[in-house]
Parts: C-alpha cells; sequence; structure tokens
C-alpha cells in the first residue's frame, strides 16, 4: 500500500479534531474526492472526511516514510 501524508494548514470549525502543522495519513476514499474531501483519522482516534482545503500534500523522503510507517504499526 502506498502512503500519503497531508499537512494540516486550516482547522477553522474543527479545532478539537485536527491539530495545525501536522501529518495526517490520507485513507483511500474515491467518493470523497469527487467531493473535495479527505479522509484521513483524526484526534479521536477514528475516521471522518475533512474539506481538502484544509490540507497540503507533502512529499516524505523515502528513508523518513520508512520510519514513520514501522512506528505506526
Amino acid at each position: 500500500m502506498k502512503h500519503k501524508f497531508l499537512l494540516c494548514v486550516d482547522n477553522d470549525g474543527y479545532e478539537a479534531s485536527l491539530e495545525l502543522r501536522k501529518l495526517y495519513e490520507k485513507i483511500p476514499d474515491k467518493e470523497a474526492e469527487e467531493l473535495n474531501q479527505v479522509r484521513i483519522i483524526d484526534e479521536s482516534g477514528e475516521d471522518y472526511l475533512y474539506p481538502a482545503e484544509f490540507f497540503a500534500a507533502v512529499k516524505i523522503p523515502a528513508e523518513a516514510l520508512d520510519r514513520i510507517v514501522k512506528n505506526a504499526a
């Protein structure tokens, strides 16, 4: 599985659920993307949909990505 991470750049209205400047792993969801939303696991530990404009895609070097994924398992 290819891991994609997003950086939270806005949490207006979702301050308890999203932390600014935090990386969140994007969960594949084609229907959400069609609605300009993304699915992530938020601070509650559950996956929810959020507006895509709240996040910026980030490219993580392979070595760092391997360490992030291993530590999350």
